[in-house]
């Protein structure tokens, strides 16, 4: 891809000053925690046509991981993701970045490409099996879209990760994402790729600053529609270098594997307070449970609904803090459901889990940063444990060398 100088669109000492100067957002003292500078002062490469940049290492960013040591207890790592990551006048998105420089938590965003279309642009759209234009989610209005440009780009300064939950979330009907092929695949990637890279181009907003990233390197793992379609999707995904795929439903609470040379990150079947059967760990899995799929149920049941929903999640952590230390992962959408009980209680159990001994809030980047740094032998050693299950003579027998399987 063709890399503009400096005198391309906005100029550098601008798009710098948009980012908060040499300090930047990211520098101020309620950041989150981990190592990185803000861009530095002339770092900045403008990208195609200016609607990205290179501004430097990504700030906030964890200390490199290191490999555990003999006997070493695992840390527990945490991740909630957010489907979509538009902000949609509701004012989540920026609610949940001060949630997580609050408690220094990082998280992943799986932007929808559409959301830097313009719907006057949206023929631009070609979706597989489906017309030209056509979305099963709405395209922003004008000033949601610059909102969006706005808090993705406030999102990575933080140090959170920009994935993608692809286009026109297509979930049913002979176009569902589920019968996709891996060369339609190809081309929804590439089109909700191009859509980030060159939303100044379709916009026209030429004194917009850049998104502060190069998203054909920053973009190694997604989401799809209604966790939908992953076996097509996977060999494309290790074709372009991806690192991760968070699309399988119902996973159980146990260390991930690869498929298809790509680390599996499903979303997982967590205990649901009040009931016997489990519950995937997701806000709109949830909602089904409780009130069948309507998303303005009566209010009478939120408060019982919110403390469910929080219960539910921080029973998941605590199975898996108290016993295989598995990874436990949360997603999420930035929607106002019942009243927004589920944003709710995902901010409560956020601050529930935050700041407890070994516990990592991350995003599923960093996650995968610190798996490949793992003995492989260990990694193996930790999928032997079943949901539940802690090493029977503790964790510096079962990780000890001698020990291993």
């Amino acid at each position: 891809m063709a890399r503009l100088g400096l005198g391309a669109g906005i100029g550098a000492a601008a798009a710098l000053a948009a980012f908060g100067g040499q300090d930047g957002p990211s520098g101020s003292p309620g950041g989150p925690k981990g190592q990185g500078a803000a861009p530095r002062q002339g770092a900045l490469r403008l990208i195609g046509d200016g609607s990205t940049a290179y501004t430097g290492r990504q700030p906030h960013q964890p200390e490199p991981p290191a490999p555990l040591e003999p006997g070493e207890t695992p840390p527990q790592f945490v991740v909630f993701s957010w489907d979509g990551a538009g902000e949609l006048g509701t004012g989540l998105f920026p609610r949940f970045l001060e949630l997580g420089r609050t408690h220094g938590a990082h998280m992943t965003f799986f932007l929808s490409g559409l959301y830097l279309l313009p719907e006057g642009k949206k023929r631009l759209y070609d979706p597989p099996n489906n017309p030209v234009g056509a979305s099963d989610i709405g395209y922003l209005t004008d000033a949601h879209l610059k909102e969006t440009l706005k808090y993705v780009r406030q999102a990575w300064l933080d140090g959170h990760e920009i994935g993608t939950h692809f286009n026109g979330h297509f979930c049913e009907g002979p176009g569902s994402v589920a019968n996709w092929t891996p060369e339609q695949w190809r081309s929804e990637i590439e089109q909700a790729r191009a859509f980030v890279t060159s939303w100044r181009t379709h916009t026209g907003w030429h004194d917009h600053p850049p998104l502060p990233f190069d998203y054909d390197k920053e973009l190694v793992g997604g989401r799809t529609p209604c966790l939908l379609g992953q076996a097509n999707l996977l060999p494309v995904a290790r074709e372009l270098g991806w690192r991760y795929d968070a699309s399988s439903p119902g996973g159980l609470q146990r260390w991930p594997r690869k498929r298809h040379g790509v680390w599996d990150l499903p979303l997982q079947s967590i205990p649901f307070p009040g009931h016997s059967f489990e519950v995937l760990s997701m806000d709109y899995n949830m909602l089904a449970n409780q009130s069948k799929n309507s998303t303005r149920a009566p209010s009478y049941n939120y408060p019982y609904w919110r403390a469910q929903a929080t219960q539910a999640y921080v029973a998941g952590f605590q199975r898996a803090y108290e016993t295989n230390r598995a990874p436990l992962f949360i997603g999420n959408h930035f929607e106002q459901w019942n009243g927004g009980i589920y944003m709710d209680a995902a901010e409560e159990a956020l601050g529930q889990i935050a700041g407890r001994e070994d516990v990592r809030l991350v995003s599923f980047r960093q996650f995968v940063d610190w798996l490949d740094t793992q003995d492989p032998a260990i990694l193996r050693q930790l999928r032997t444990l079943q949901v539940g299950e802690k090493p029977s003579a503790g964790w510096a027998a079962f990780l000890h060398p001698a020990q291993r399987t």
